[in-house]
């Protein structure tokens, strides 16, 4: 009997519910579609059953405003002013019921009393500012959080205080309000950086740069917290001035006994920046001060990939060989240097072109006792090695052998795609889309996408051509560019352009060669073979690639900033579903110098 009473009143409870909400989107909607008249009956019904509800008054009051029938709006106010304890957010709509009829004087007044309530404690600041929000009276809501935290020091509007400010231009406010908030709870780092990223862009002279730079330096002045080294830090990444950021992180790592990760975050980012100089002197630091072995060996491997990209005499690469020996006689064959074999066997086979050393040293790395995903990752690099000499069955055993012993892992994701892209080099191309159709939607988001641009390349030139002989050309320049012939690849990519001009390949073959130009720093002719693809090809899927990749060309090397817009530009207004939208407009905006909101 218990239970069925218990059952009969939970099911009238969620009935009841259930009206109420149907009620009030029903008002909502005619609302929404402007039928006014329907919406005050329905908001009427709605309030009968839920007296004093804030949410369906506004509505009602709200209607009656859009119909210009303002005393009944009024009406409706000063009834409900009466029952309500909280006359916050009436006296407010009092107010704008003023407004909206030019009375603004009589509307001062309401809001004034409004900010006195708050200043007494017989109002509450956050739905009197909520509601002056909702009329767009900004600077009047901005005072009733200001008011109602002066009256109540345990209180805290700093986040609405905040995005107020950053509305009302008030960009100084805007980052002390947040500064507050993070200084009282650190979950709000992230939120307060994705804020100031609106206004903060990568010029060190743009005004809320400027501001921010000061605001953190004078907090700095008067409390020693290591908050304001962290933001200071990450303000000069955002303005790529690693060499300023790293004297933060160096201050963070004194401060704090020991912290290193932001050295390590950094090090990385001045890398992927090509910032080599900056990394190195950061991974100097780290090897040098850092009692952690794994951090010591990790800097060291970054430091010898730094040498290896100005390495262009055979006595340079000779004494990277001998550094890499040096580590692995120090450290031992142990799975804590794993990634060091793995380093050194490719730098043997793709640097030093000494592939059959690399696929012994591999070979013996692989008898000793291992885990299995270091087990992986040796053979993963044997793979690699073997395609490049061109034994591509022998890869395609080590590759499937991964995907085998490893299954729902990043790594078999890998190692199928390699399989693909193997069988793609030696022109088995039915089989590469065999496996290209199961990692397009199956996979990490970065191997679906390597994934559906082979297979879009393979599907789309093997249908008017049933010898895939431009394919295979294609197949085999890619292969080149893979075995770092780059003289070989551009020249095959000049047949496919001669041979093959106007097929289905033209546009991927001029792409693939510019890229290619790039590397060389032949910039001129990178930037003719984009301009091709966006004159002939303006309405293919590549468009969007040559028009970001010769954007960043005139931004950069080419020195162009016009030219570098306009492409910017075509992405922005013509491409918004390119995955180039966001960057495209975050450097458009820069190179325009927009001013701080």
């Amino acid at each position: 009997m218990k239970k069925s009473l218990l059952l009969q009143v939970v099911m009238l409870l969620l009935v009841s519910a259930f009206a109420k909400a149907q009620s009030e989107q029903l008002a909502r909607n005619y609302a929404d579609q402007g039928e006014y008249q329907k919406a005050i009956i329905s908001y009427k019904k709605a309030l009968v059953k839920q007296r004093g509800n804030s949410v369906l008054l506004a509505g009602l009051i709200k209607s009656y405003q859009q119909l210009e029938q303002y005393n009944k709006a009024e009406e409706v106010i000063s009834q409900n002013l009466k029952t309500t304890r909280d006359k916050g957010f009436l006296l407010v709509e009092l107010g704008y019921n003023h407004q909206l009829q030019a009375q603004d004087s009589i509307a001062r007044s309401y809001y004034d009393q409004v900010i006195e309530g708050v200043a007494q404690g017989t109002m509450n600041p956050y739905r009197a500012a909520r509601t002056l929000q909702q009329h767009s009276l900004l600077e009047e809501a901005v005072r009733t959080y200001e008011v109602g935290m002066e009256s109540n020091p345990n209180s805290n509007f700093n986040i609405q205080l905040a995005k107020l400010y950053g509305e009302l231009g008030e960009v100084q406010k805007m980052f002390d309000a947040y500064l507050n908030l993070i200084n009282r709870s650190g979950k709000y780092v992230q939120v307060a950086q994705r804020n100031f990223s609106i206004y903060i862009n990568d010029d060190p002279l743009n005004d809320a740069n400027i501001i921010f730079r000061k605001t953190l330096l004078k907090r700095l002045q008067s409390e020693q917290n290591v908050l304001y080294n962290d933001l200071l830090s990450w303000l000069f990444i955002q303005q790529k001035q690693y060499n300023k950021a790293f004297a933060q992180e160096k201050a963070i790592y004194r401060r704090t006994d020991g912290r290193y990760e932001g050295l390590e975050n950094l090090a990385d980012i001045a890398i992927e920046e090509g910032e080599l100089e900056d990394a190195r002197e950061i991974l100097l630091f780290l090897k040098e001060n850092i009692a952690n072995e794994d951090v010591k060996l990790e800097a060291e491997q970054k430091l010898i990939k730094i040498d290896i990209a100005s390495a262009s005499t055979v006595d340079a690469q000779e004494a990277i060989k001998n550094r890499y020996e040096a580590i692995l006689d120090e450290y031992g064959q142990t799975p804590f240097t794993i990634p060091l074999q793995i380093d050194y066997a490719h730098y043997l086979a793709f640097n030093m072109e000494q592939p059959d050393a690399a696929i012994t040293y591999l070979k013996k790395s692989l008898k000793s006792p291992l885990r299995r995903f270091d087990e992986a990752r040796l053979k993963m690099e044997l793979a690699d090695v073997l395609v490049l000499k061109e034994k591509f069955n022998q890869a395609l055993i080590y590759y499937s052998q991964i995907q085998n012993k490893i299954k729902n892992n990043v790594i078999s994701q890998e190692a199928r795609f390699k399989v693909a892209q193997t069988s793609y080099y030696k022109a088995d191309f039915d089989w590469a889309e065999a496996q290209l159709n199961v990692l397009k939607a199956g996979a990490t988001q970065l191997i679906a996408n390597d994934a559906l641009e082979l297979l879009l390349v393979i599907r789309d030139n093997s249908m008017d051509d049933s010898l895939q002989t431009a394919l295979k050309k294609y197949a085999t320049a890619s292969l080149r560019a893979y075995q770092n012939k780059t003289e070989e690849a551009i020249a095959l990519y000049d047949d496919i352009l001669e041979v093959h001009k106007g097929e289905k390949i033209e546009d991927e073959a001029l792409l693939s060669q510019a890229k290619l130009l790039e590397a060389k720093k032949d910039f001129k002719k990178a930037e003719k073979n984009y301009l091709t693809i966006i004159e002939y090809y303006s309405d293919g899927v590549l468009a969007d690639d040559a028009y970001y990749r010769l954007a960043r060309l005139y931004e950069g090397p080419l020195n162009q900033p016009e030219k570098a817009k306009n492409n910017y530009e075509r992405i922005i207004f013509d491409l918004a579903d390119s995955i180039y939208y966001v960057e495209a407009q975050k450097r458009f905006r820069n190179l325009r110098g927009d001013a701080i909101n």
